[in-house]
């Protein structure tokens, strides 16, 4: 396992295998942690274990070599997020990426923190979700995103998921922090979308931050450049 806590990599065969903690940067796609890590370890499996969008942040977890078998265990793995929701305004992706295609802006005078977190009660335990039309699930060999993004309609079917707890930490208009602990396949962008629906006023995923995947945590994860630093050190 490489985290920020490892000093000494030089006994690490990266094509046999190993585990790394990653912190998304923001405006990465998570392929591209992938193939910048590629091209500094110089292995040639490397895979992560469950996407994270472009404007989210947080724990990436990447196998490579061997241990890529084992990417489905941590895809299996329960999830934890923080982020901010934007209430008023919606999305065609649900989160900052389309700001510039926002709706209109509507009335939020009726909001509040408790009548955020009694609707937020409505969200947990097993919920049927639809994932968002710009997600990078497959149909017909192309992403979801990419038929969208071409203008053209994308039927995705409704999914069973898992919220454990989704706790509304503050609101300060137009915003709340929320915290959210859930199942793999679990869309956040779906949930602030949904949320904004059922409070009359529409919302969409303001910020977002994977902290916790099972027992790992962001706290042990490495920036881009400190294993570009352990690496060259190996």
């Amino acid at each position: 396992m490489i985290t920020n806590k490892t000093i000494d990599l030089s006994d690490i065969d990266f094509n046999q295998g190993a585990v790394i903690l990653i912190n998304k940067p923001i405006n990465w796609s998570s392929f591209k942690v992938v193939d910048r890590v590629r091209s500094l370890i110089k292995a040639k499996k490397v895979g992560h274990a469950g996407t994270l969008d472009p404007k989210a942040t947080g724990l990436l977890i990447l196998c490579t070599g061997n241990l890529t078998k084992s990417i489905e265990e941590f895809q299996n793995q329960i999830k934890e997020y923080r982020g901010k929701v934007f209430f008023g305004k919606t999305t065609p992706t649900m989160d900052l990426e389309s700001i510039d295609d926002a709706s209109e802006e509507k009335d939020i005078s009726h909001l509040s923190l408790d009548l955020i977190r009694e609707v937020s009660k409505d969200f947990i335990g097993e919920i049927e979700q639809i994932p968002p039309m710009y997600s990078a699930i497959w149909i017909n060999g192309k992403r979801a995103y990419e038929l969208a993004r071409k203008g053209k309609s994308v039927n995705l079917k409704q999914r069973k998921v898992h919220i454990y707890e989704f706790e509304i930490l503050n609101y300060n208009p137009p915003l709340a922090e929320f915290r959210i602990v859930c199942s793999k396949g679990t869309y956040i962008r779906s949930i602030a979308h949904e949320l904004g629906q059922k409070l009359g006023c529409g919302a969409f995923l303001y910020q977002l931050e994977r902290t916790k995947i099972g027992n790992f945590t962001l706290e042990d994860a490495l920036e881009i450049e400190q294993l570009k630093n352990l690496i060259q050190r190996k």
